[in-house]
């Protein structure tokens, strides 16, 4: 896939004339995209009322201020890693995440991923339009979270029914809005004194970055979806990987600062108490609906996978009002399972995949709907996502009594400090260089036979 369609980030015609990414997957993508417009889209991304709630998840597994910083910032950094070689694979092709993965998997592989993704998708889209009705209710009363999930759904659909007009006006107006709010909430929160942390539930250091980890990586299957639009595999990467990494590190240690001087079981209702703490959160409330948006839109990204001539808008319209029901009905409960569950799938799919492309493929993918299946990517795969779930099989019931058995059965006892992102990331980069270079060179088991 590629394209000569090219338009200035400065672009100063009217809205109505600007690219806009195509509505099938046949067409091809126009690349206005540049540096800045990425940088701002991704630390967009980034900055959001999760991002507290993941630091309050690092700092309560290490049980110290320091190593959950440090913790913030090693995660960080290997999940920026992977989304900006996420983004990469967009920029290159000109192909859509899941479509992408076509170069890794094959196209019949493919499809795996792809289903995993619009699960994902469905449930952060979900998760963020709950987050957004709770944090209404603790500012509004409990009257408003339906209708304000409603609200948030119906802006987020159609924020993902032009997707390249959004990130238009995420990197000319809301960037801006969102860090006067977001210095505010962090001078606020630094003025109050230190106190003790609640030690137990501590883990360790390594188990605290895959909290991040797994927060950051969450995004690395949508990142093609937009950088398919970049002008270059370069300003791909470091817009994706610096904006999303620095936002990430700033309001994962807003997290942990808060839980550190901040009283109370609900973080959230923690920070709306602070002094003007209302309107900074009002203000990342509206911000948070860009993230539903992306979520929605990438939804689509990974439908066209398997359907390529299916109208993007009616998947969104459909996706939407999917999400903003089960927004309506559940809650916050069971989100750090969530998170390990996805990392354990995402995280060693995206190392071997950046493995794979800059270490084997030489950064040339068959993204065609003749891409055959490649069988050592599928093994590597394996390998990362066996290592993630023997060390961490979560809590999830029937899934992580399943893994503790099997770690039983074959005499495996992870060591405390070991952290299974980390883990899982070595075996995986491990497992696809090593198999993928003995296949290359041998001739065989790179790919399976057509039929």
């Amino acid at each position: 896939m590629s394209t000569s369609t090219h338009a200035s980030s400065t672009d100063s015609r009217p809205a109505a004339a600007r690219p806009e990414a195509p509505l099938v997957l046949t067409t091809e993508p126009p690349r206005p995209l540049g540096f800045w417009d990425q940088f701002a889209t991704w630390a967009n991304l980034g900055i959001s009322l999760f991002g507290p709630l993941t630091g309050a998840l690092v700092v309560a597994t290490t049980g110290s201020v320091a190593s959950a910083l440090l913790a913030v910032v090693v995660g960080c950094l290997l999940g920026g890693a992977l989304l900006a070689c996420s983004a990469v694979f967009g920029a290159r092709t000109g192909a859509p995440a899941m479509v992408a993965l076509r170069g890794l998997f094959g196209r019949r592989g493919s499809v795996a991923p792809t289903l995993l993704n619009v699960a994902q998708n469905v449930g952060w889209a979900t998760m963020e339009i709950i987050v957004i009705s709770t944090a209404a209710s603790l500012v509004l009363g409990d009257a408003w979270r339906v209708p304000a999930a409603v609200v948030a759904g119906v802006v987020a659909t159609a924020m993902a029914l032009r997707p390249l007009g959004s990130v238009r006006l995420l990197r000319k107006v809301m960037v801006w809005v969102v860090l006067a709010a977001s210095v505010l909430l962090f001078v606020q929160v630094l003025l109050r004194p230190t106190q003790p942390l609640d030690q137990s539930g501590v883990l360790g250091f390594w188990p605290a970055v895959d909290v991040a980890v797994a927060g950051v990586v969450s995004f690395a299957p949508l990142a093609a979806d937009y950088s398919r639009h970049s002008r270059s595999a370069r300003s791909a990467f470091w817009g994706a990987g610096l904006g999303y990494g620095l936002a990430a590190v700033a309001y994962y240690t807003l997290g942990v600062l808060a839980v550190s001087r901040l009283t109370g079981d609900d973080l959230i209702a923690a920070l709306i108490a602070l002094p003007a703490g209302w309107i900074a959160l009002m203000v990342l409330m509206v911000d948070e609906v860009d993230e539903a948006f992306a979520n929605i839109y990438s939804t689509t990204m990974s439908v066209q996978n398997l359907f390529p001539r299916v109208d993007r808008r009616w998947v969104a319209l459909g996706v939407g009002a999917l999400a903003t029901t089960a927004a309506c009905l559940l809650d916050l409960s069971r989100y750090q399972s969530f998170l390990y569950l996805i990392g354990s799938v995402f995280v060693p799919l995206f190392a071997v995949a950046a493995a794979d492309f800059f270490g084997v493929s030489g950064k040339v993918w068959d993204v065609s709907a003749h891409a055959r299946l490649r069988l050592v990517p599928v093994l590597a795969w394996v390998c990362g996502f066996v290592t993630y779930q023997l060390i961490a099989p979560g809590t999830v019931p029937y899934w992580s009594d399943a893994w503790a058995w099997l770690a039983d059965l074959v005499g495996f006892s992870a060591p405390s400090w070991l952290g299974s992102s980390v883990a899982s990331i070595v075996v995986s980069v491990v497992a696809m260089l090593v198999l993928g270079r003995l296949a290359a060179r041998t001739g065989r088991g790179a790919v399976a036979p057509r039929g």
